[in-house]
Parts: C-alpha cells; sequence; structure tokens
C-alpha cells in the first residue's frame, strides 16, 4: 500500500534498468561517431593514379626480324572525384545518419514514456487496488462490528428477557404462597372464629339452660312461700328492673352508649338486626347475656353478643339501679 505524504509531492516510481540503458545508449553514440570518422576520412582520400602495359604474343614465324617495342601507351589518369559531390554525399550520409539516431532517440523517449506511462498506470491501479482492498477491510471490520453489536444487544436483551421471565416467576411464586398464606390465615381465622361462634353457642345455651334452672327454682320456691300471689313472672319480665318497677325512657340510650364502641365488625351489615337478651344484678355486673332472636349470620350474633360481654357493667337508671332483665337490640353500623 502506497502511502501519500502532504510534505512531498507525488512522484512517478523509479524506473529498474535506467543505468543499463544509459550505458547502452552511450556507447551506440561512440560506435556511431567512430563509423562517422573513418567514413568521412575514407572519402577525403584522393585515389592514386594507375598504369597498365598491353603485351600482345606474336609467332616466331611472323617476325622476321626483331622489333623495337613501341613506347608505352599513356593511361589517362581517372577523373578526379569533385570534392563539392563529395561534400554534399558525406553531409547527406551525416544527415541521414542524424535522422536515423533522431528517430533512434525519439523511438526511444517514446518507449521510455510508454514504459513510464506503463508504470504510472499500473502504480495508479495498485493504488486503486490497495484502496479497494483498504475499502473492503473497512467495510469487513464494520459488518463484523454491526455483527458484534448485534450479537451483543440480542443476547442482553435475551438475557433481559430471562430475568424478565425470572421475576415474572418469583412474582407468581410469591403471590401463590401470598395467597396460600391468605387462604391458610383466612382458613384459621374461619376456624377460630367457627370455635368461638361454637364456644359462644355453647356457653349461651350452658347461661340459658342456668337461667332456666334458676328461674325454674325461684318459681318453685315463690309457689311454694306462703302468702304469695300471682306466677311470679312479674320479676323476670324483659324492660323491668327488679321489684317490678318499669326502666326509665333514658336508660336505652345509656345501654346503646355503652355497648356501640365494643362492636367488632367488618362484614356486611344490610339487614341485619340481633336481640340480646341480658341479666343483671342492681349494680350493673353482668350475670348473663344470650341471642334472644337471631339475625341469620351466625359471624354477627357472635359479635353482638361479645359487644355485650365486653359491656360489663352496665349502666344503672335513674333510680341507682340496674333493671334485672332486658334487652338490647343491636345493628352493625351502616
Amino acid at each position: 500500500m502506497i502511502r501519500k505524504n502532504s510534505e512531498y509531492p507525488l512522484q512517478p516510481p523509479r524506473e529498474r534498468g535506467t543505468g543499463r540503458a544509459f550505458a547502452f545508449a552511450l556507447l551506440m553514440h561512440v560506435l556511431l561517431g567512430f563509423f562517422l570518422y573513418h567514413g568521412i576520412h575514407w572519402q577525403n582520400s584522393t585515389p592514386a593514379g594507375e598504369e597498365a602495359e598491353l603485351w600482345t604474343e606474336v609467332p616466331d614465324s611472323a617476325i622476321p626480324h626483331p622489333v623495337a617495342p613501341p613506347p608505352p601507351v599513356p593511361v589517362a589518369p581517372a577523373p578526379p572525384v569533385r570534392d563539392e559531390q563529395a561534400e554534399i554525399a558525406l553531409q547527406e550520409k551525416k544527415r541521414q545518419q542524424q535522422e536515423a539516431a533522431r528517430e533512434a532517440q525519439l523511438a526511444e523517449q517514446q518507449r521510455q514514456q510508454k514504459l513510464r506511462a506503463q508504470q504510472e498506470a499500473d502504480a495508479k491501479r495498485q493504488q486503486e487496488l490497495a484502496a479497494e482492498q483498504a475499502a473492503q477491510l473497512a467495510a469487513q471490520k464494520a459488518a463484523s462490528a454491526r455483527l458484534k453489536q448485534q450479537q451483543q444487544q440480542q443476547a442482553e436483551k435475551l438475557k433481559q428477557q430471562q430475568l424478565a421471565e425470572q421475576q415474572k416467576q418469583q412474582q407468581e411464586q410469591e403471590q401463590k404462597q401470598a395467597e396460600a398464606e391468605a387462604q391458610k390465615k383466612a382458613d384459621a381465622q374461619k376456624a377460630a372464629k367457627a370455635k368461638a361462634q361454637a364456644e359462644a353457642a355453647a356457653q349461651a345455651k350452658k347461661q340459658l339452660d342456668a337461667e332456666r334452672r334458676t328461674r325454674l327454682a325461684q318459681m318453685q320456691g315463690m309457689a311454694g312461700s306462703p302468702g304469695s300471689t300471682g306466677n311470679g313472672l312479674a320479676k323476670s319480665g324483659t324492660g323491668t328492673g327488679s321489684g317490678g318497677t318499669a326502666a326509665s325512657s333514658g336508660f336505652n340510650d345509656k345501654v346503646q352508649r355503652r355497648v356501640r364502641p365494643n362492636v367488632i365488625w367488618s362484614g356486611p351489615t344490610e339487614g341485619l338486626e340481633t336481640v340480646v337478651s341480658v341479666r343483671c344484678s342492681p349494680t350493673g355486673t353482668l350475670l348473663s347475656a344470650s341471642v334472644s332472636r337471631s339475625s341469620g349470620n351466625s359471624a354477627w350474633d357472635a359479635a353482638a353478643l361479645r359487644a355485650v360481654q365486653r359491656s360489663d357493667p352496665m349502666p344503672q337508671d335513674t333510680n341507682g339501679k340496674t333493671p334485672e332483665s332486658f334487652l338490647i337490640t343491636l345493628r352493625p353500623a351502616g
């Protein structure tokens, strides 16, 4: 890969074999000068004249007497070459040689230019190839980075999904456990409430039986005593105090103000009404309490009964005494 430096201009690559080509061209010029020199020197030499003798063979019978040899025929000297024509021919030859050398030099320059252009094209092609390879490498790196980022995002998303699924499962388990515990607690409360209701019903029944036995004993005692009149129900009636005196008009409000704060109820309120029968001592001490008329909801009946039992002692009437027996009507606050 060829690096571009902004401090130095772009230069063509250095050609190989330049020194060898220069040496070869110098040798050719030296040889050309040598041949030109000897060719000119050979053309300038003046040819020397030549002489020739002609001889004729004569038979001996034809010669009666010796004849003196004829004088030699002078040989005409060769016409000298005109120097102007030799100069023209030499100049023409020299021009042709120079033209040939010039053409050879031009051809060499053209060959060098083609070679240089080819080398520049190769260098440019190499640069383009290097740039293309660099672009491909950058694209591959970018694609690899994107793929890696996508894989990381998918892994993170999968991890978050798994974490959310685990949290959801944990919440569901916790909710199920909470529901199971709530159900268990509700069942326990229901069982405790049922047990309390059963105990309250048993206690109320026990108290009712005891009250009946007491009243029966009192009635039997009053019936057997001398001078007694009536059947003895006046003292045991509802809404009356001891001695058969009726309770004042404000006594019921006092009883309601005493019992109402002790009512604990979170269930339905519509249509519930319970009448509780109580027996008290003249000082207000609660002797017995029982459900006289049920509301149809045993849980509310038990709550009303507990509220009456928590209200011990009961308030006293205007005469300073609490009626022996009376009824309390309770409804849930709505």
